[in-house]
C-alpha cells in the first residue's frame, strides 16, 4: 500500500475510488489526454474557470467511475470541478487532446 506523505495536511481522509487495477490504469491513461485549456479562463463556456480541479474531474468523468458520487470532502471546496465535468461530457471538446471513452477490455 502506498503512503501519502502529507496526509496530515489533507482536508479529510482519502476517498478510495476503485480497487480495480484495470480501471485505475485506464484513469491514469486518460490523464495524458486532459485538454490544455488556458488556466484560470472559461474558454469552453462552462461557467467556471479551468484549473487543477478541472484537470482532476475531466479524466474521472471520462473514466468508468461514477463521477456523480465523487465529491469534495465535507467543508472542502473545489472551484473548477464542474468545468472539467462539463468539458469532458461536451461533444465539442476542442482541446489539443481528446481521449477515448473506452477502457481496454480485460
Amino acid at each position: 500500500m502506498d503512503v501519502i506523505l502529507d496526509i496530515g495536511h489533507a482536508e479529510a481522509s482519502p476517498q478510495p475510488l476503485t480497487d480495480d487495477p484495470d480501471l485505475a490504469q485506464h484513469l491514469l491513461d486518460l490523464t495524458a489526454a486532459v485538454p490544455a485549456f488556458r488556466w484560470g479562463r472559461d474558454e469552453q463556456q462552462t461557467g467556471e474557470m479551468w484549473n487543477s480541479n478541472s484537470v482532476i474531474s475531466w479524466p474521472l468523468t471520462r473514466s468508468d467511475l461514477p463521477i456523480e458520487s465523487i465529491r469534495p470532502p465535507d467543508g472542502g471546496r473545489a472551484p473548477g470541478w464542474n468545468a472539467g465535468i462539463r468539458a469532458a461530457t461536451s461533444t465539442d471538446c476542442s482541446g489539443p487532446h481528446q481521449a477515448t471513452h473506452q477502457r481496454p477490455s480485460r
